[in-house]
């Protein structure tokens, strides 16, 4: 399984996906879920991947293949030649629907699911930060002020911190604190979910990444928020007034 999550706050986007995958308790694998395309000062994207493997891997090749061909025909419409984001999740949804006509039957024949979903969230010079939610279908929805965030996979353990503490108007610092406890809530309650972490932060604006870094299983300022968080917690626990009458 998986968990990626992806939040649209006013000053950016950040965005974070484990690497572990499984087939079996002793089939853990890493791979990675969130890829990033840049041109700085033009467009700025991030794609994080959940479901079938081959699925989401083949998207991605796909769409890397679409851009080099681009580069020797500018005629070609590709993720970093369209005019806008919304144009980007409609050429990410083609794809998605591709793979899914050419290999879902044989896919499902072997027992296995070929469902997939993508989270695509990036900027275009002279237009607005997006984050959008690709699925098997290959149609999407986009984060508005009401719903700021989007999850992938092992959702549950990790949504109750983003409903509480996230808000449009949620600063960059705030938005990563947010998504680093999701994260480590969800490892916390779920094997199938594991480190190391990819981390992309985009601010409003900037057409390029402010952090794009790899957060392995000893990373001190991780460690630190989660070893934090579960003494807030306790500490929350404890001061909960008694149901009992004395």
């Amino acid at each position: 399984m998986t968990y990626c999550v992806g939040l649209r706050v006013s000053g950016g986007l950040v965005l974070l996906a484990d690497t572990q995958t499984n087939a079996g308790l002793d089939n853990v694998s890493r791979f990675t879920k969130l890829f990033s395309f840049e041109k700085p000062g033009e467009r700025v994207m991030t794609l994080l991947t959940a479901g079938n493997l081959s699925i989401t891997q083949g998207i991605i090749a796909r769409l890397r293949h679409s851009i080099q061909k681009g580069a020797k025909d500018p005629g070609l419409r590709t993720i970093m030649s369209v005019e806008s984001m919304f144009e980007v999740a409609e050429l990410v949804g083609a794809q998605m629907r591709r793979m899914q006509n050419e290999h879902r039957e044989a896919i499902t024949q072997q027992g296995v699911s070929a469902d997939a979903s993508i989270l695509l969230a990036g900027q275009r010079k002279g237009g607005k930060h997006r984050l959008f939610h690709i699925y098997s279908a290959g149609n999407f929805i986009q984060a508005t002020d009401e719903t700021p965030y989007f999850q992938l996979g092992e959702h549950k353990y990790g949504k109750p911190i983003l409903d509480r503490m996230i808000t449009p108007d949620s600063s960059i610092e705030e938005s990563l604190k947010a998504v680093c406890v999701s994260m480590d809530s969800t490892i916390r309650s779920n094997l199938s979910v594991g480190m190391p972490l990819d981390l992309a932060v985009i601010e409003k604006d900037a057409l390029a990444f402010r952090i794009r870094r790899r957060i392995e299983k000893d990373d001190p300022r991780f460690g630190a928020i989660s070893d934090s968080w579960a003494k807030a917690l306790r500490k929350g626990f404890e001061e909960l007034p008694n149901l009992l009458e004395p």
